[in-house]
């Protein structure tokens, strides 16, 4: 006997026999609390979630997906869907949810020839770089290589090629996916091209992704990539060049700005660490005088206290910032999009950095254009494709003392560079708060999204997420 909730916010219990017959049609194992595997299977990269599902099924297959996603429907059942377990909004599980977990179903497959790989959704960033790196190939992804393959796609994904290459859903070639119906379609350019264009920003809204198919770029084994590290004081001075020098780089170039107390790193005076510093992480692509061309504008900024920009295998500069990023702490994040730094923004910013709440917490400003920017807005459910700069305010803490202090500095600074911002905003880096914010995130392309919502899952089984209503 297990009791969960409903679609419709009810308690049911569901019997014995029932789950047992459910257990004998997976590959996989199926977990109730005080099981072990149930702790595993709902704990998830922020600590700020802790949730109770009602069942956990730990899927090893299509076939597990398509039994529990038929079971959930026929029963009425709340449905939690956990890949990589990273999204900052925790919708990955809920209490007295039936919560289905890919995390085990980890393939990569590259065909280095056609430069493509097939990912199956429990896959992360490492495993991913681990196969298509021993090919000197990559695909657009993220930052954190812990982050889950499935999450970040389906929000849009970006990171350090996506200026040359585009973001993640710019190289996905197609999807195997189970909708609500239980049924197992492809979705690409040539099949149910609507659910192709959906899935590519619009989130796990339309059903579950089983595999996905990118294409893949010769980049690396290395790079050319490091930190420049500046005291916060020059900030004002430095982030006005950094905008222009940004807007101007080649597509081989991406500059990102972190702003935060210095961590003890190695090559950082000892004196300096535990004080306010903004960073420029850098990576370059190309060839290695031009990114000394490249580089030459912002490595003649200031006084740096460290310039650590070198060669570096590209798979660990993917990973760079793992350690600034380890499951367990406590994470709450807030977000806007710039078109542009304006100088009573940064000082906004500036004056935030002087109350820092706790020595994890940081912002991040990220520029992203290039080949991003020369795709059009609705050829993707993400629209935000005009070359722009995205602000994490990203709060990280240890403990649930912490939470009021770190949660309002967040939302404080949030508010208070809102009127600098367009109004939209990266769904990914959205937390579980921002409800309303789902136009902005979508903006043209919510209407046609909930269309294609009400055509694949009109009855919104699959609501665990940054929720797009189905079109009535």
């Amino acid at each position: 006997m297990a009791n969960l909730i409903t679609l419709d916010g009810k308690g049911v219990s569901i019997d014995s026999e029932a789950i047992e017959t459910l257990a004998a049609s997976l590959r996989g194992s199926i977990f109730k609390d005080g099981d072990a595997g149930y702790d595993e299977g709902r704990t998830i990269w922020n600590a700020m979630v802790d949730r109770k599902p009602g069942l956990v099924v730990r899927a090893m297959g299509t076939s597990d997906v398509r039994n529990t996603v038929n079971f959930a429907r026929e029963n009425n059942l709340l449905m939690a869907v956990r890949s990589g377990g990273h999204q900052i909004a925790g919708h990955a599980v809920a209490d007295g949810a039936l919560l289905l977990d890919l995390s085990q179903m980890q393939s990569v497959r590259v065909d280095p020839k056609a430069k493509t790989a097939r990912v199956e959704p429990g896959a992360a960033l490492s495993d991913v770089d681990f196969e298509t790196q021993s090919h000197g190939l990559a695909v657009p992804m993220g930052i954190n290589s812990t982050t889950g393959i499935a999450g970040l796609t389906l929000g849009g994904g970006f990171g350090w090629i996506t200026r040359k290459y585009g973001m993640t859903i710019d190289n996905l070639l197609s999807a195997d996916i189970v909708t609500a119906d239980g049924a197992m379609v492809k979705a690409s350019a040539s099949e149910n091209p609507d659910l192709f264009w959906a899935i590519r920003g619009g989130g796990g809204n339309f059903g579950v992704v089983t595999s996905f198919e990118f294409q893949l770029h010769d980049v690396g084994p290395e790079v050319l990539a490091g930190l420049i590290v500046h005291p916060i004081e020059d900030a004002g001075s430095l982030l006005r060049e950094f905008e222009g020098i940004a807007n101007s780089a080649p597509d081989e170039l991406t500059v990102w700005v972190v702003m935060r107390k210095a961590p003890p790193l190695p090559f950082l005076p000892e004196d300096w660490h535990g004080k306010p510093v903004l960073v420029f992480a850098v990576c370059y692509i190309g060839d290695e005088d031009g990114g000394g061309d490249a580089l030459k504008k912002l490595r003649a900024l200031g006084k740096p206290i460290a310039d650590v920009i070198g060669p570096s295998p590209f798979a660990g500069w993917q990973q760079a910032f793992d350690p600034l990023l380890t499951p367990g702490m406590r994470n709450y994040w807030k977000s806007h999009d710039f078109n542009e730094l304006k100088e009573d923004a940064v000082q906004v910013l500036l004056n935030a950095i002087e109350t820092l709440p706790d020595p994890n917490c940081e912002v991040f400003i990220a520029h992203v254009g290039g080949a991003m920017a020369r795709i059009a807005d609705d050829a993707t459910a993400y629209p935000q494709r005009s070359s722009h700069f995205i602000m994490n305010v990203h709060t990280r803490w240890a403990e649930p003392s912490g939470d009021d202090l770190c949660i309002g500095w967040a939302r404080k600074l949030f508010d208070d560079t809102a009127k600098y911002s367009t109004g939209s905003v990266y769904v990914n880096f959205m937390p579980e708060d921002d409800v309303d914010r789902v136009g902005g995130a979508y903006g043209v392309n919510m209407d046609r999204l909930s269309a294609v919502k009400a055509k694949y899952d009109g009855g919104n089984l699959f609501r665990l997420n940054h929720n797009i209503a189905p079109k009535s």
